[in-house]
């Protein structure tokens, strides 16, 4: 592991999803999954989300869709928090879910209302 690029992708990371839910999955890992915690900061948080190029609000929309289209409500959940933190709206989100309907299937579009609608409520929007 790189401890730079660690912290760096722990920063990133805090910042879109919330330092809550962040140091609560690294203060929870174990052994087993530990490795994968520090690959993910590692690799998506600071060498894909530091990266120049798009803005965290367009990477944002970039999931909302594709986790739309592999229909994983878990990590849409936390995506679209952080969609949320990143400056995207609610009408934006629910276009991203409409053109993934068209484009991916509608039942992972509905899945995907459903639990933006869940976030939604839990952060009084």
């Amino acid at each position: 592991m790189n401890k730079d690029a660690f912290e760096k992708g722990l920063k990133t990371r805090r910042e879109v999803l919330g330092a809550e839910y962040v140091d609560s999955s690294i203060k929870n890992a174990d052994d087993f999954n530990m490795p994968m915690q520090e690959l993910v900061t590692e690799y998506c948080w600071n060498e894909i989300w530091n990266r120049p190029g798009l803005e965290r609000r367009t990477r944002s929309f970039l999931n909302l869709a594709m986790i739309t289209a592999l229909n994983r409500p878990h990590e849409l959940k936390l995506h679209v928090r952080g969609a949320i933190n990143n400056g995207v709206t609610k009408e934006e989100i629910r276009e991203v879910f409409m053109q993934a309907a068209v484009y991916c299937g509608v039942p992972a579009a509905i899945d995907s209302f459903r639990v933006a609608k869940e976030v939604f409520k839990e952060m009084g929007i």
